[in-house]
């Protein structure tokens, strides 16, 4: 990899776009006032592939998610919350570097792992940034942005790792197709149990020691629930493991003929009551009201996933695949049981947690993202526009206040997505100024991105996945 392919160079455009962009973060900043004397910890709680109603406070019927229900209580539930990207490695390249995803070639992997690429260490990261700040930095979950040993958290700014380096593993053996997946370090384990109760028991350790260390922290809590093999905390799910790790056919570890609705439910909720340990234990060493809790997820539902009132799933711009559940607690700045239809994108929480902690992004690589503190506090944010790309299908989305263009397959469409979130009701040729404007947009925005042809999609055939992932037919 050439440096030029990630070089943060900016054009006449994108240095306007910046200043403007912190121009924001400084109205944003005296919006919500000085920050405190002593810096906040950070608690950041991603689901993987989590759709926008699979929470009970979101919609959710068939079961109830009561830990999270009750942290959307205490603070502010988005309700037009984004993730960067429709599948994982995208939204989190977003994520870590407060910017759009396409600027660097792991953004335009989907999925990650046909091409030796990953975040290089010299891209300052949400992690490097506050640690510079002074705080203690952990990633326990996942982190599938490159493999070791060119690419790792530990060279992105991570004090400490605990997790899987891949996009999943299986619940119980903690392996990828027979390989196992789980790390302290650079350090290859092996540990028995169900992995989310196992990340949250790592969360719950990290917490105690930064009891006793005493130092702001900030822990990345990444885990894999409700992502596919659909594998419940259950005897059953131990057997199904089974079969998968020793049945590796293609399609096998992906579970496309797996689960229920009866295991993705348990799933989920063993992901709410482990969070709601990390929660209690956090409250009971006495860092509740010195602690900032995010939870989110990294893109749309998958097969289980309930995404009303929204069309579409997983790697789809629809906004079922991009519309995400987003709740935060922030004691001082979010009121007691808030809602916010402020659009907000995967992007924002790096400017957003780092004025928390009293830092900014590296000038050098300006973020794409706005500190969304006034947003938090009840407040507006300047008027932008989102973008989306998805090389599947030749996807193409902006959405620019309550309207959306979509481009899917050369189908193009725009859509009031407020008064339609179905996005049933094409307006193009009813609002053909605005349909031609956010067109006219994304190509612009687009040409400053990095373009990869060769960059892999999920238009796979049955061979060629049994090819990349090592399965026989």
């Amino acid at each position: 990899m050439t440096k030029d392919l990630w070089s943060p160079a900016l054009t006449r455009r994108g240095a306007i776009g910046s200043v403007l962009g912190t121009a924001a973060l400084a109205a944003a900043g005296r919006a919500v006032g000085r920050t405190p004397a002593r810096k906040p910890n950070i608690l950041y709680i991603m689901a993987d592939d989590m759709g926008y109603a699979d929470l009970s406070c979101y919609g959710r019927q068939e079961y109830r998610t009561e830990m999270l229900d009750r942290l959307a209580g205490q603070g502010m539930r988005f309700t037009h919350a984004y993730a960067n990207s429709a599948v994982c490695t995208a939204s989190r390249v977003a994520l870590i570097t407060g910017r759009y995803q396409y600027r660097l070639p792991i953004g335009l992997q989907e999925p990650l792992g046909l091409q030796d690429v990953g975040l290089p260490p010299e891209v300052p990261t949400v992690a490097s940034l506050l640690r510079k700040q002074g705080y203690v930095t952990s990633l326990i979950g996942k982190w599938h942005l490159g493999a070791l040993p060119k690419y790792g958290p530990l060279k992105s700014g991570y004090d400490e790792f605990w997790g899987l380096r891949g996009g999943g593993v299986d619940y119980y053996t903690h392996a990828y197709n027979g390989s196992p997946d789980l790390w302290d370090g650079d350090t290859k384990i092996e540990e028995a149990g169900y992995l989310t109760d196992l990340l949250a028991d790592r969360t719950i350790q990290t917490l105690d020691r930064r009891k006793r260390d005493g130092k702001p922290f900030f822990i990345s809590l990444h885990f894999t629930a409700p992502h596919w093999p659909w594998e419940g905390p259950d005897s059953e799910g131990k057997a199904e493991s089974g079969r998968i790790a020793a049945s590796p056919k293609p399609g096998a570890y992906f579970h496309f003929d797996g689960g229920t609705m009866a295991t993705y439910a348990a799933m989920v909720q063993s992901l709410d009551a482990n969070i709601g340990r990390v929660l209690a234990r956090l409250a009971e060493l006495g860092m509740e009201d010195d602690t900032i809790v995010v939870f989110t997820s990294d893109n749309g539902g998958e097969r289980f996933s309930n995404t009303w009132p929204f069309t579409g799933k997983k790697t789809e711009l629809l906004e079922g695949g991009i519309r995400v559940p987003a709740i935060v607690r922030w004691p001082g700045v979010t009121a007691a049981g808030a809602t916010s239809d402020v659009p907000t994108m995967t992007m924002d929480w790096l400017p957003t947690l780092l004025a928390a902690a009293g830092g900014a992004p590296d000038a050098t690589f300006p973020t794409d993202g706005l500190d969304i503190r006034s947003a938090l506090q009840g407040q507006g944010l300047p008027d932008r526009t989102l973008y989306w790309r998805f090389k599947n299908h030749d996807q193409k989305a902006v959405r620019r206040g309550r309207m959306k263009y979509l481009s899917i397959g050369g189908n193009e469409f725009l859509f009031d997505v407020v008064a339609d979130p179905l996005e049933r009701a094409n307006l193009k040729d009813r609002q053909p100024e605005t349909f031609d404007a956010l067109k006219q947009a994304f190509a612009e925005w687009n040409a400053g991105m990095l373009n990869d042809p060769h960059a892999p999609s999920f238009g796979f055939t049955p061979q060629e996945l049994a090819d990349h992932f090592g399965v026989d037919d």
